[in-house]
C-alpha cells in the first residue's frame, strides 16, 4: 500500500521509517532542497555547517533514542555532563551549575537544586522543591490540567517567588518554547520537568556528532530507500485534490523551474507540514469541519538561530548553557559540543534568540550588532580588552513559524493523527502526543500516524481507497 507523506521533516521520516517497519510504501515529498524541517542544516561557501535551530537531545526522549537505536546510529550521540549551566548576569563571565548525582529520582534533582549555592536563598530553594511536588505526585493529568494558566502564574500559585522565575524558568522557558513565563503555558514547561523528576537521566543533553543533516535525516531515508520507500527534494505540496466522495484523489505538487504541476496518488496521504502550512493547504470543504477548524487555534511561534564564528577561542565549556540574556536564549560553543565542527583555536558559538517576535523582520546586521552587545557582558575577558575578539563571519536563520505557540489553553486544539477523512492523516509535534513540540514530539507523532494508519487499514480494509494496482505516479 503506497502512502504519499507531504513534509521530510523528523515528523514525515519518522512516520515513512514505522510505515516501511509495518510492510507499506512511504513517498516522501518535500517541499525544499533539504530534508530536517526544523532541523534542517546547511553548508556555507567554507564548508561550515549552519542550522534551523540549536539541537540537544535529552534523556528523556525515549522515542528518539529508540528511533536511533533501532537505525544503528545511537553512537552519534555525544552524552555530556549530567548538569544544567546557567550564566550569572550579575557577575559577567561566572557560570552556575546545578550537577545532578546518579541518585534515584526525584532526589537527583532536589539534590542539584539544594546543592546549588550561587543563584537561590535557602528559602527559595525549599519553596521551589515544595512548589515542584504536586506535579510528581500527581503526576500527569495535574499538569495537564494547569493548561488554564501561564508558568508565571502557576508559580506564583504555588508560592514560588519571582527571584526563582528569573533566575531559571524565564531561561528555561525561552529554552524549551521561545516564549517568556507570562506567555506559555505552565503544562509545557511541568511536563518536562515531570520527565526529569521521574527519570534518573531525565535531564540529561547529548549533542549530535556531526550536523542534522547528515547525522540524522539520512540515516532514516537510508533505511526507508532500503525499505521499498521513496523520499523527493523539491517537490513543494500546492493542492490537496479531492473526490467527489470527500476523500483525498491525490497531491497536486508545484513545478519548478519552469516544469509543470505533477499529480501524486496513493492509497493514504499524510500531511507532516507545519500547522500553518497545513491551515492555508485546508482544501475548502474541509473548513467547516469542526475538527479541521481546531487548527485555527494553533500559530506557529517565530525563532532565530544564529552562528557566529570567533578568530579565538571564548570558552572550552562542553555543554548547553542557559544565557538568561533578555535577548539570547540557550547556547552552546559548538567547536566544543559537535565533534564535526570541532576547532582547538576557534569559537563557533551558536544561540537561539528569543523571544524572536519583535526581531524576526529586523536586518541580520541590526540582529548581529545587538547579539554582540550581549557577548559582551557574556564573555567580558574577550570583549572588554584592548585586543577584544574578532567575528569572522555570521549566519542568521530565521523561521517565522517555528513550532506551535505554546500559550495556555492551546493544548485543546491540537488535533488527532487520525482525521475524519478517512485516508487522511496529520503528523507532526503540534498534534496530540504527550511531549512538547519538539524533537521528541515529531518522532512520537510520526510513531503514532504510521500506527493509526495501519489500524485504520486493518478495519476499513479494501473501503479504505482504491487498490495499489490502480494507483501511479504521474
Amino acid at each position: 500500500m503506497r502512502v504519499a507523506i507531504a513534509g521530510g521533516g523528523l515528523a514525515g521520516l519518522a512516520c515513512a521509517k514505522y510505515l516501511v517497519d509495518r510492510g507499506y510504501q512511504p513517498i516522501v515529498l518535500e517541499g525544499r532542497d533539504v530534508l530536517g524541517g526544523l532541523v534542517a542544516a546547511w553548508k556555507d561557501e567554507d564548508g561550515d555547517w549552519y542550522e534551523t535551530g540549536l539541537h540537544a537531545f535529552f534523556g528523556a526522549y525515549p522515542n528518539m533514542l529508540q528511533l536511533m537505536k533501532e537505525l544503528g546510529i545511537e553512537n552519534h550521540l555525544q552524552w555530556k555532563q549530567h548538569t544544567l549551566i546557567f550564566n550569572q548576569p550579575e557577575k559577567p563571565g561566572v557560570l552556575s551549575r546545578f550537577d545532578v548525582p546518579d541518585i534515584p529520582p526525584p532526589f537527583h534533582i532536589i539534590s542539584a537544586i539544594l546543592r546549588n549555592n550561587d543563584m537561590l536563598t535557602w528559602e527559595q530553594k525549599a519553596r521551589f522543591a515544595v512548589g515542584l511536588l504536586p506535579a510528581v505526585i500527581r503526576g500527569q493529568q495535574y499538569v495537564e490540567d494547569m493548561d488554564r494558566y501561564t508558568l508565571l502564574e502557576w508559580l506564583q500559585r504555588q508560592g514560588i517567588d519571582e527571584r526563582v522565575n528569573s533566575d531559571i524558568f524565564i531561561a528555561a522557558s525561552k529554552a524549551l518554547t521561545f516564549i517568556n513565563p507570562d506567555e506559555v503555558s505552565a503544562t509545557i514547561t511541568l511536563t518536562a520537568l515531570n520527565r526529569f523528576l521521574r527519570e534518573r537521566y531525565g535531564s540529561k543533553i547529548a549533542f549530535l556528532d556531526g550536523s542534522p543533516t547528515e547525522r540524522l535525516c539520512q540515516p532514516m531515508v537510508d533505511y526507508i530507500v532500503a525499505g521499498g520507500g521513496e523520499v523527493h527534494l523539491n517537490k513543494p505540496l500546492k493542492e490537496i485534490q479531492l473526490a467527489e466522495d470527500g476523500q483525498v484523489n491525490g497531491f497536486l505538487i508545484r513545478g519548478l523551474n519552469g516544469a509543470g504541476d505533477e499529480f501524486i496518488s496513493a492509497d493514504v496521504y499524510v500531511s507532516a507540514v507545519s500547522v500553518d502550512v497545513m491551515k492555508v493547504l485546508l482544501p475548502s470543504p474541509w473548513k467547516c469541519v469542526p475538527f479541521f477548524q481546531q487548527l485555527n487555534g494553533l500559530e506557529g511561534v517565530p525563532v532565530i538561530n544564529l552562528h557566529l564564528w570567533f578568530d579565538r577561542k571564548l570558552t572550552d565549556v562542553d555543554h548547553l548553557l542557559f544565557s538568561r540574556s533578555p535577548l539570547l536564549s540557550v547556547y552552546a560553543d559548538m567547536s566544543n559540543t559537535c565533534k564535526a565542527y570541532a576547532d582547538s583555536d576557534r569559537s563557533m558559538l551558536e544561540f537561539v534568540l528569543a523571544p524572536a517576535k519583535d526581531w524576526i523582520n529586523q536586518p541580520d546586521t541590526e540582529i548581529i550588532a545587538a547579539t554582540m552587545e550581549e557577548l559582551k557582558r557574556l564573555f567580558p575577558q574577550h570583549f572588554g580588552t584592548d585586543q577584544p575578539a574578532q567575528l569572522r563571519k555570521y549566519k542568521v536563520v530565521k523561521t517565522p513559524r517555528s513550532v506551535y505557540t505554546a500559550s495556555p489553553g492551546r493544548q485543546s486544539y491540537r488535533p488527532a493523527q487520525v482525521t475524519p477523512i478517512n485516508n487522511f492523516f496529520l503528523s507532526g509535534s503540534y498534534t496530540q502526543q504527550k511531549y512538547l513540540g519538539s524533537m521528541e514530539g515529531a518522532v512520537l507523532s510520526g510513531k503514532l500516524t504510521a500506527k493509526a494508519i495501519a489500524e485504520r487499514s486493518h478495519s476499513l480494509g479494501s473501503n479504505l481507497s482504491k487498490s495499489s494496482s490502480e494507483k501511479a505516479l504521474v
